[in-house]
């Protein structure tokens, strides 16, 4: 994908339309983040890289390449694989028959269509073949029928990449989010955003 800054992958995340197949409830991420959390924290004990329980080795790779696509590290915070979205999704994918059906699924037709476009699974492709593939399904404007299943698949992806990174410690510091913050004293909304708001305390 062409370069994209963060609050505008947000945007479109929040915006774009989601498959039921990969919807989980509030209550199923902050359960799959507190299992990920936990082998990943029992893994850096073993000095062991992280085992996925649900994905093939290969699925995973994809997964690794995909999500930091999605939101890369920049200035202001690290990547979805540092704040450990891979290791949350393997978690949301466990027990859960229907969504791993279409979560390996999605993957495999990523595949296919890598091997279509540049004759190698997509890991095995540049980072511009990459961008390029992604590019063609990143939106669901694209009125392309052939891709319309893959448009939907990545759709619910990013969908779920971003609920995994801006559910965590990281993706709430990089969002700013000041609530949940005791204030001693409150002296009402600035004046210049009352302004800007065309209203004022009577």
């Amino acid at each position: 994908m062409t370069q994209i800054s963060r609050r505008a992958a947000l945007r479109i995340v929040t915006g774009a339309p989601r498959a039921a197949a990969l919807v989980w409830t509030p209550a199923e991420a902050r359960q799959a983040h507190e299992h990920a959390q936990a082998a990943t924290q029992q893994a850096q004990k073993q000095a062991a890289p992280f085992k996925p329980k649900f994905f093939t080795a290969h699925e995973y790779a994809t997964v690794l390449v995909l999500v930091d696509l999605i939101i890369p590290r920049d200035e202001r915070s690290g990547s979805a694989t540092d704040a450990g979205v891979p290791q949350f999704m393997d978690f949301m994918m466990i027990d859960q028959p229907r969504r791993q059906v279409a979560m390996r699924g999605g993957l495999a037709m990523i595949d296919r269509l890598a091997l279509d476009r540049f004759g190698k699974r997509f890991v095995n492709g540049s980072d511009s073949q990459r961008r390029g593939l992604l590019d063609e399904i990143a939106y669901t404007s694209n009125p392309d029928r052939a891709l319309s299943q893959a448009i939907t698949f990545f759709s619910s992806f990013r969908d779920l990449t971003a609920s995994g990174f801006w559910t965590t410690k990281m993706g709430i510091a990089d969002l700013q989010y000041q609530g949940n913050v005791f204030l001693e004293e409150w002296n009402g909304c600035p004046d210049a955003a009352l302004k800007k708001l065309g209203v004022k305390y009577s």
